[in-house]
C-alpha cells in the first residue's frame, strides 16, 4: 500500500495496514451478509466475533501481509502467539497475492510451525506461499490451496473444531 511505501515501513503504517485490512475483510463479511461484531479492544487476539445462523457466535482473527513485503514473503505470517482455541477462525490475507486463507485455530495449529529458537520461540509460523526465483514469481504452496476462500462460508457453515 502506499503509506507503507512513503514512509518507508514505519512501525505506525504497518500497524495502519494491518488495521486497514482488518476493516476490508469486515467490509468483505458484511458484504456477503454476515453478522459481524468488532470489538473495542483487541487484547485477546479476536478481531471480529460472528454471529451464525444457528445463533452461535465464532471468533475470529484477521492477519494480513501487504504488497511492500520482500520477495518470497508475500504469504508469510510468522510470531504469532496462538494455542488451540475452540470456536476460532482465523482469515489471512495477502495483499500482493490478493488471496485469503480461513484456517479454523486446530488446522492452523496442525499446518503452521512452532519456532523453536530466537526472540519469537514458542510462537507460530506459516507459510502459505512458494517462489520460483527463475519467474520471479510467487505461488500458492499446493497444501494450502485448499484453504484459498473466495467467500466466508466456512465461518457460517462449519464447525472449526471439526
Amino acid at each position: 500500500m502506499a503509506t507503507e511505501q512513503i514512509t518507508g515501513g514505519t512501525f505506525r503504517s504497518s500497524a495502519a495496514f494491518g488495521k486497514r485490512i482488518e476493516f476490508y475483510v469486515v467490509g468483505r463479511m458484511l458484504k456477503e451478509g454476515l453478522d459481524v461484531y468488532l470489538p473495542l479492544v483487541d487484547d485477546n487476539a479476536i478481531d471480529a466475533v460472528v454471529k451464525r445462523p444457528d445463533g452461535t457466535f465464532v471468533e475470529v482473527q484477521i492477519k494480513a501481509r501487504s504488497s511492500s513485503v520482500s520477495f518470497g514473503s508475500a504469504a508469510q505470517f510468522a510470531a504469532i502467539t496462538h494455542d488451540h482455541r475452540s470456536n476460532y477462525w482465523f482469515v489471512f490475507y495477502s495483499d500482493r497475492l490478493d488471496k485469503t486463507w480461513i484456517m479454523s485455530s486446530k488446522e492452523f495449529v496442525k499446518h503452521s510451525v512452532r519456532n523453536k529458537t530466537g526472540k519469537n520461540t514458542g510462537k507460530r509460523s506459516i507459510w502459505f506461499n512458494g517462489t520460483s526465483r527463475a519467474k520471479r514469481k510467487e505461488y500458492v504452496k499446493k497444501q494450502f490451496e485448499k484453504f484459498v476462500a473466495i467467500d466466508f462460508s466456512r465461518i457460517l457453515t462449519e464447525h472449526p473444531d471439526a
